[in-house]
């Protein structure tokens, strides 16, 4: 209860600090502040107090936020020569169909532009689109749409699903990959979807890419029976199963691993709910799991001062080394559905050992002084919003 209070505390300060609302009826509301990544656990989170505690004030802020996203991120910056929708539809029309131009990350800079050459430390404070990002929102919207029973939401995540998947999805010539015919993913986008900015992939994009749309497909087919083609992602679900077929799951970095845990933990809830046939894939996500803990604290990175540490990162892995008790239960409630894998009750058990660590990674950054240094200031709303979701994870973690 301590911890719930905590996260509530957190995202009230959030929702005032990026002007999400005002600190009274009396006063004007700051201006937005808006970060795609931070505000789909911000939606999350408010969403899951709602479910705990009834308060409707918590419900209003996740659907406020979500249309601050929308009105913000889906259209071309203030200081862009740029107007209007990313989509290039009338407001009317995009007020129906608000993720069909993708979304803006919502960095501090513009884009760069097409004849500018490339500063890889500049890349990162630059606008654009990340395919991860965009997923994360997708996350967000279906969770919307679970709670409010609202078809709209769904609609939107799959419309993004559908335009982010057309615009980051591209074939490498032999000359240029050695796996020249397969598929692959860019990993950023210029605002308007209409050219490449970095042309390496993401590690776990086709992993977020593939789960993700899993997810929307289940909640068509059981929304839509007869699904209409405009809402199937089955294209989709065959390109990213491709690229998953030759992807490298092992991380040496903590966001990136407390990723993967919770991807293999959302298959499990798909494969629990929806009978997905993807056992094959879970053992493989929770071995790599296993062996990046391993590899990654063997190095003892969570001994260092708070100057030498991102906590949004850290956090991360907190959020996801909480599935792993989760994933324990699931199966031991569920054993009939996993019974076609004898490796993983061996495979969750080698987590568990791990489990604990998600504690002290929460209690170090709720510590004050920890939150005084440029490392957290530097990147205050995401660290704030991730520690809220380390303190009540369930609401971005489960289905």
């Amino acid at each position: 209860m301590q911890r719930a209070i905590q996260a509530q505390a957190i995202m009230h300060n959030f929702a005032l600090a990026t002007g999400l609302s005002p600190a009274s009826h009396s006063e004007v509301l700051r201006e937005p502040r808006r970060y795609l990544w931070t505000d789909a656990f911000a939606v999350c989170n408010y969403l899951q107090f709602y479910r705990q505690s009834g308060e409707e004030s918590f419900l209003q802020l996740a659907l406020e936020l979500v249309d601050q996203v929308h009105e913000i991120l889906g259209q071309h910056r203030k200081d862009s020569a740029h107007r209007g929708w990313l989509s290039g539809l009338d407001y009317q029309q995009a007020q129906q169909h608000p993720t069909q131009g993708g979304l803006r990350i919502g960095k501090r800079l513009d884009e760069r532009q097409a004849d500018e050459p490339v500063n890889e430390s500049l890349e990162w404070n630059q606008d654009g689109q990340y395919f991860h990002y965009l997923t994360k929102w997708m996350h967000a919207l279906y969770c919307v749409s679970r709670d409010t029973q609202n078809s709209d939401y769904h609609r939107w995540a799959v419309e993004l699903a559908k335009v982010a998947h057309a615009a980051f999805t591209y074939t490498p010539t032999k000359a240029f990959s050695a796996a020249g015919g397969a598929k692959h993913l860019y990993w950023k986008m210029s605002i308007d979807l209409s050219r490449p900015l970095v042309l390496s992939m993401g590690q776990h994009d086709p992993l977020d890419g593939l789960i993700t749309y899993l997810q929307l497909q289940q909640a068509t087919i059981k929304q839509f029976p007869d699904i209409p083609a405009e809402l199937s992602l089955t294209k989709e679900i065959a390109d990213m199963g491709a690229m998953c077929e030759r992807g490298n799951w092992l991380s040496n970095d903590a966001l990136g691993i407390g990723g993967l845990l919770t991807d293999a933990y959302k298959l499990m809830q798909l494969i629990r709910e929806n009978k997905v046939n993807e056992l094959g894939r879970l053992e493989v996500l929770l071995y790599d799991a296993g062996v990046s803990l391993k590899i990654f604290l063997g190095q003892h990175p969570l001994d260092f001062p708070a100057k030498y540490r991102l906590a949004f990162r850290e956090l991360g892995l907190a959020i996801g080394l909480q599935t792993i008790n989760k994933m324990e239960q699931t199966m031991a409630q569920h054993a009939e559905l996993f019974s076609g894998s004898d490796k993983l009750p061996s495979l969750i058990e080698e987590l568990l050992v791990f489990y604990p660590v998600h504690k002290v990674i929460v209690d170090f950054w709720l510590d004050p002084e920890h939150q005084e240094d440029a490392s957290w200031h530097d990147h205050a709303d995401i660290n704030n919003v991730m520690l809220a979701t380390s303190l009540a994870p369930d609401g971005y973690i489960d289905l």
